[in-house]
């Protein structure tokens, strides 16, 4: 009897690693790997904590959620992300992509996710000001050669003033040089909501009058990952959760 249970004792503890074994496969099969270059704020950036935080990392964090499956982030640099992307190095990119047709020839793109077209801001203490067309006999800067200065130049009777930098814009505006700034979402908010220097002077109003939708993108092909990560992102903007992390990192 106890030679019995002796053996049985041995056979339990060699299928306790096998189990422990399997479970940890299965768990790394349900990962989606995703890079992101962690050095543009509010969208993804390392915090003081050395964490990556943003948007995009809340909003993936909760698709995975939705979606019933595991996230891990890579922080990796954007000059070689999509090529370790086509690589094979992780599964995914997640870092304020903006979808384009050049792009969808090399990778494939989840659902849009976001519109970070170009929003105006403009001193707090202004409370007249919603569109550019507003903005008509004022200076209005841009950044050279962007969208955000192609929009301002296009609407008649706005003066555009351009500039090398957009910080150099923005700092104008804080010091009543010019009476509003125009520049892609993320970047609006980086400054107005995230910038302790400037959060309360200045405000973002309206909505994103161009269309510069961002995706994760997903090496050519991976229809498993983009299926699931696109289950995900449907569930959480579907439910409301996504608009309640844009008014949290980016209005």
């Amino acid at each position: 009897m106890k030679k019995t249970l002796l053996i049985l004792l041995v056979l339990f503890l060699a299928m306790v690693p096998l189990s422990l074994f399997a479970a940890g496969q299965k768990e790394a099969a349900n990962t989606i790997v995703i890079a992101t270059d962690a050095t543009w704020p509010p969208m993804e950036f390392v915090n003081a904590d050395k964490k990556i935080v943003g948007f995009d990392i809340d909003l993936m964090n909760a698709a995975a959620k939705a979606g019933g499956f595991k996230v891990e982030f890579k922080n990796t640099a954007w000059d070689g992300i999509f090529a370790g992307l086509a690589n094979g190095d992780y599964d995914a990119v997640m870092s304020s992509v903006t979808i384009t047709d050049e792009r969808k020839k090399t990778m494939d793109f989840s659902m849009p996710y976001i519109n970070a077209g170009q929003v105006l801001i403009v001193p707090k203490s202004d409370n007249t000001s919603q569109t550019l067309a507003d903005m008509k006999g004022k200076d209005v800067g841009a950044q050279i050669g962007t969208t955000g200065a192609f929009a301002v130049k296009d609407v008649p009777g706005v003066n555009l003033k351009t500039y090398d930098e957009i910080g150099l814009a923005v700092e104008d505006l804080a010091n009543g040089r010019i009476a509003g700034v125009v520049v892609d979402s993320p970047t609006a908010a980086s400054y107005v909501l995230q910038n302790e220097k400037y959060k309360n002077a200045l405000k973002i109003v309206g909505k994103p009058f161009t269309e510069e939708y961002y995706g994760v993108a997903i090496k050519k092909g991976n229809t498993k990952v983009l299926d699931t990560i696109n289950k995900g992102l449907k569930a959480v903007i579907d439910s409301g959760k996504a608009a309640e992390l844009e008014k949290k990192w980016l209005r």
